[in-house]
């Protein structure tokens, strides 16, 4: 007896000289398992999808105090007839903007909207300058008041970002913390999806007026509660599973068993999960569909194992050697004993392929994002336990199955045999040499076929939308129409402009990222393009009367410097306190991925004339800075995982 065999025997004796034992130990720790499962939620973090070590993050996490971390939420609120000058628009738009402010998480600073103070025009009269908020304190939703409002959103500049380009809408700009201060734990993503629902769409929604709503929170929300309808395909899966292993083995509990143990794993799995500290992800919904279908698959080889022991394994000895000359009458054993040899049979081979399967999952661990590193560990975990649910439980559940009528299964196996048999023989002879020589070079030919066309693959999003979620889905649909009516789209590439201290006042550093901004306009994909410069060219052609021939930058320090101080509080979104580090604002059509790495190629093509001490572009915060750093971490870990 080889090594092997003597393993395997070992193993054998020891399960099923222990059964009852086994199966209690078996219905324990399921019973534990569901108990724990039971309390796992659904947990999303914004965190989770970033890969922290990339070097575009490493700049969104070192200025993301000042600028913001890219989780933005935003509100639009549009008509599909008319313009927003409306009393029941303002009102809607109040209502939306109140209730966005008390959300949970929500960065309170950052909520921007024509009706916030930090919102405001400035315009050159007279005597000078004068200015105020867009929608000033005494403002009323009157005719008188609504030339007014519209003259101040345009000298404001804010048409296109804050306001439709036909007035048709205006929007609602925020970012979002990943803890709740209020509690301290964890941003609720979900809760805050149904909030905006219930507390703005529910509310502020007319036939007149359309809420738009999108940003992280919203399509989480989103896909949790379609993650939630797809758990209704879980148990349509089961039961076209239990109908064609019926058909295959024409008995019940043959049919129940190895989604029983299919099952157990999942339990297993899910309550594993909250042990180890860890939730269920809306993006990893379908992990326990996998499991489940692993855990039946491997299952079904038992089942066929143990099935041709039960009707034809009389023709063997109890230690696996044939009986010459074989029975003239098919003849079967005892389910027990076709369970042990079924054991026997698979035990090695199932454990070699779910280690496999296991280490599989494992190298996924390479890709350097949390969401997706959850997903392996929670795979990984599900493979860990259907090795013992398959290679232990089910063996053992099926040596107490008992055949009620031997030779009427066994003719009804030959019959479907019989049926099938002209098909396995047309497969059956493509091993002969020559067809499987021309398999074998088809074969080669489309690997090296794959492989070139390798060179072709995308990696990230195809659509404009989020991928997870249909093309006409409310969030993809709400996504284009902000698109298509604001200049300032939603997908939003930051690229981090570093120099020395009091940079904004130096003509060359700040004439040089007028350089970078012309050259990124001009760039396919990019819709348009914000920085500190076109609000310094603004103010200084306003300082020389409006004249056009002024909108341009300074030589001197003294009139840049004054620029700043026009600008008051709403610099601060172009430049940090030491004005050492100031964004380049670039707004995308889309984030496709063939979009992202063009306007990523271009903008790296840029070589400054000033040295990186003076000049030094940092990519890249913002949604679009994020979405092209995780496709660079995929890409970068593609070949490792597939070597692996």
């Amino acid at each position: 007896m080889s090594q092997r065999q003597k393993i395997t025997q070992w193993f054998q004796t020891k399960l099923f000289a222990n059964r009852i034992p086994i199966l209690l130990v078996f219905l324990l720790t399921s019973v534990f398992m569901a108990y724990h499962a039971s309390s796992l939620r659904m947990e999303a973090g914004f965190e989770k999808l970033l890969p922290l070590e990339h070097e575009y993050l490493q700049t969104l996490v070192e200025y993301r105090d000042e600028f913001g971390s890219g989780n933005q939420l935003i509100i639009a609120l549009t008509v599909d007839e008319g313009t927003i000058f409306t009393k029941e628009f303002f009102g809607a738009l109040k209502k939306a903007n109140e209730e966005v402010f008390f959300l949970p998480g929500v960065a309170r600073h950052t909520v921007t909207s024509i009706l916030t103070p930090n919102v405001r025009f400035i315009e050159l009269v007279e005597d000078g300058f004068q200015g105020g908020n867009v929608v000033p304190a005494e403002f009323r939703p009157t005719e008188e008041w609504f030339p007014i409002i519209r003259n101040n959103i345009i000298k404001s500049g804010r048409l296109g970002s804050l306001v439709a380009n036909d007035f048709s809408g205006a929007m609602i700009r925020t970012e979002l913390l990943d803890i709740n201060p209020s509690t301290r734990e964890p941003l609720d993503y979900q809760k805050i999806a149904a909030d905006m629902e219930a507390k703005i769409r529910d509310v502020v929604e007319t036939d007149a007026i359309k809420v738009r709503i999108i940003g992280f929170a919203k399509s989480t929300g989103d896909i949790a509660e379609g993650a939630r309808v797809v758990m209704l395909f879980f148990a349509v899966t089961f039961f076209f599973t239990a109908i064609f292993l019926y058909i295959y083995t024409r008995l019940i509990l043959a049919t129940i068993l190895p989604l029983l143990s299919g099952l157990v794993a999942v339990v297993w799995q899910m309550g594993l999960l909250p042990l180890m500290g860890f939730g269920l992800d809306p993006m990893s919904i379908l992990v326990p569909f996998l499991v489940f279908s692993i855990g039946v698959s491997h299952g079904v080889q038992k089942i066929s194992a143990w099935l041709n022991e039960i009707m034809y394994g009389g023709a063997w000895d109890d230690d696996g050697t044939p009986i010459v000359p074989a029975p003239a009458q098919a003849a079967g054993v005892a389910p027990l004993i076709a369970a042990k040899r079924a054991f026997q049979a698979l035990f090695i081979p199932g454990i070699i392929a779910l280690i496999s399967d296991t280490v599989g999952f494992l190298t996924v661990l390479l890709i350097d994002i949390g969401i997706i590193r959850e997903m392996a560990i929670a795979a990984t975990l599900g493979v860990a336990a259907i090795i013992f649910t398959n290679l232990v439980l089910l063996p053992i559940l099926l040596s107490y199955i008992k055949v009620a009528n031997l030779d009427k299964l066994r003719a009804r196996q030959k019959a479907s045999e019989e049926k099938l048999d002209p098909i396995w023989r047309g497969f059956a002879a493509l091993s002969h040499t020559k067809p499987a020589a021309v398999i074998v070079v088809v074969c080669i030919a489309l690997t090296a076929w794959g492989m070139v066309k390798n060179n072709d693959l995308k990696i990230g999003d195809s659509q404009a939308g989020i991928p997870e979620l249909r093309e006409n889905a409310r969030y993809n649909v709400d996504s284009r129409v902000i698109t298509e009516r604001f200049s300032v789209g939603v997908d939003k590439l930051t690229v981090m402009v570093e120099s020395k201290e009091n940079a904004c006042v130096d003509y060359e550093v700040m004439e040089e990222l007028d350089r970078l901004a012309w050259h990124v306009r001009n760039l396919p994909g990019v819709q348009s393009v914000k920085s500190l410069v076109d609000n310094q060219k603004l103010i200084l052609s306003a300082n020389s009367e409006g004249s056009p021939r002024w909108y341009q930058l300074s030589r001197n320090s003294a009139s840049l410097s004054s620029s700043l101080y026009h600008m008051g509080a709403g610099g601060d979104e172009f430049m940090n306190a030491p004005c050492s580090a100031m964004p380049l604002n670039i707004y995308t059509i889309d984030h496709k991925a063939e979009t992202i790495d063009t306007i990523i190629a271009g903008i790296k093509a840029f070589q400054p004339a000033l040295p990186e001490e003076q000049f030094r572009p940092r990519l890249a915060a913002g949604n679009v800075g994020i979405i092209a750093a995780t496709n660079v971490a995929v890409e970068e870990a593609q070949l490792p995982i597939m070597l692996w």
